[in-house]
């Protein structure tokens, strides 16, 4: 109780700091609240149907507080404080402000920012994301979840330093997170970089990213390294995407072997009028350097049509089916656990920004 009213007491001092300033600098108090109803089967041991009111469908709920200064010349100071919402219950998602917290600058030559935020990879392959890594249904970030790895990559760094800016038609970026280790700088440290280049309706997109573990006797440390390639043409009422992400998992334990999986996407949306949107996807996991017969390969199909309500307000219903070879597990979401080798899953929600 006492944590959770100081949680309420930091919001409201906040929002009401907000106010306070806005006379002085831009400074915004936006969200975005998206909940829905599922039903997903193979959900239980007893291989169960479970339905229940979820909280992000489309999207992650959130709300947040930013804003700039300008400073002259050019240059403008910038800080985001966001933090989850569960829909369901009203909890937080997390600590207060898991999702970012940052102060930096940005002008002519970029932008600078430090502390907790999005990786940059993270940032590049959302717009080549046909789901826009929802949480009902996209495994752009982590592929399926009930395997031993999820073969993914890295959504948010903890004390991190990130640049980001543009020249002509390329945007590119970096973030390092420290790993602030005593056993040394690249305990723990997490790099990260992307870029991305556009020429009319073709967007091409290069990444790569590199997660370190901490050193072992003998000085060997874990390594997760993943690369991704992908593009996308977005033309009138159409957009067509594809990604492909190599992930390799090196331990540091001598005679473990590594850890590699590919995950394919390709999809296609479709704006058939100015408030109905329907996308298709597949998504498809290459198991690699396993033992024989114990490779999942999930795939997973994904349909989706969403209704614009207004500018802020969207109506939405997504379907999908995933299954595993070799009586492996199979989950369609990238947070919850599945329990056969086939998930089917149907989800009906609205979402709401401010």
């Amino acid at each position: 109780m006492k944590k959770t009213a100081f949680s309420l007491a930091a919001m409201a001092v906040l929002v009401a700091a907000a106010g306070a300033v806005h006379a002085q600098s831009n400074v915004t108090v936006y969200g975005l609240l998206d909940v829905g109803v599922d039903n997903t089967s193979n959900a239980s041991p007893s291989k169960g149907s479970v339905s229940h009111v979820s909280s992000g469908g489309m999207n992650t709920s959130r709300w947040g507080i930013r804003g700039s200064e300008d400073l002259g010349g050019g240059l403008k100071a910038v800080f985001n404080l966001e933090g989850g919402i569960l829909m369901d219950t009203g909890a937080a998602d997390g600590a207060l402000f898991k999702r970012q917290a940052y102060v930096g600058l940005e002008g002519s030559y970029g932008r600078l920012v430090l502390g907790r935020s999005f990786t940059t990879v993270y940032d590049f392959v959302l717009p080549f994301d046909p789901m826009g890594y929802a949480p009902y249904y996209s495994w752009a970030t982590s592929a399926n979840a009930s395997g031993p790895s999820k073969y993914g990559m890295t959504t948010a760094f903890d004390n991190l330093v990130k640049y980001s800016g543009k020249a002509g038609d390329f945007k590119f970026g970096a973030s390092y997170g420290f790993g602030e280790k005593s056993t040394g700088a690249q305990d723990s440290a997490k790099f990260s970089s992307g870029v991305t280049y556009t020429a009319g309706p073709v967007s091409l997109l290069a990444t790569y990213e590199r997660v370190n573990g901490d050193s072992i006797a003998g000085g060997a440390r874990d390594k997760t390294t993943s690369y991704h390639l992908g593009a996308m043409y977005n033309e009138g009422p159409w957009k067509v995407q594809a990604v492909a992400r190599d992930y390799k998992l090196d331990p540091a334990a001598a005679g473990k072997p590594d850890v590699r999986g590919t995950l394919y996407w390709g999809g296609v949306s479709y704006l058939t009028t100015p408030q109905v949107t329907l996308t298709g996807v597949i998504y498809y996991q290459d198991v690699k350097n396993v033992a024989a017969n114990t490779d999942a390969d999930p795939i997973m199909y994904v349909a989706r049509v969403r209704y614009a309500l207004s500018k802020r307000t969207d109506l939405y219903v997504a379907g999908a089916y995933a299954k595993a070879k070799h009586n492996q597990l199979v989950s369609l979401s990238r947070d919850d656990a599945g329990f056969d080798n086939t998930q089917r899953g149907v989800i009906a929600g609205i979402q709401h920004r401010f």
